[in-house]
């Protein structure tokens, strides 16, 4: 007797645009806590289930990405001392546009951060 096993692949049904909105508010949000990781796990996780927070997940990865590099930029400036301002403006900057996006998702708007160079596509 054999016994077999019927797996199917089944596709991961579509978030509702409330919680598309939740989850990509959360992640704008979660981004001035926790760095580049909201962004990155929602992105991997969260791309298939909506094209609302595909684009949000989306446009903070490449956001974050932007902000490593220049936190690096900064971190090597700071050797001449110039670098510690740069790296605070980030930081509010950070903060700024991470609300706004957050606002923006929450109201059911998509939301481009300035001066971001796209990554990821």
């Amino acid at each position: 007797m054999s016994q077999q096993h019927q797996y199917e692949y089944q596709p991961v049904p579509p978030l509702s645009q409330n919680d598309q909105r939740l989850w990509a508010t959360l992640i704008h949000i979660g981004g001035i806590f926790f760095g580049i990781l909201p962004s990155l796990i929602g992105y991997f996780a969260l791309r298939d289930r909506g094209d609302f927070v595909k684009e949000h997940t989306r446009v903070a990865l490449n956001f974050h990405i932007n902000v490593i590099i220049a936190g690096a930029i900064c971190g090597f400036l700071s050797l001449i001392v110039i670098g510690v301002f740069l790296a605070v403006v980030l930081g509010i900057v950070l903060v700024v546009c991470s609300i706004l996006a957050a606002i923006a998702a929450n109201d059911g708007r998509y939301y481009q951060y300035p001066l971001t160079h796209q990554f990821v596509k």
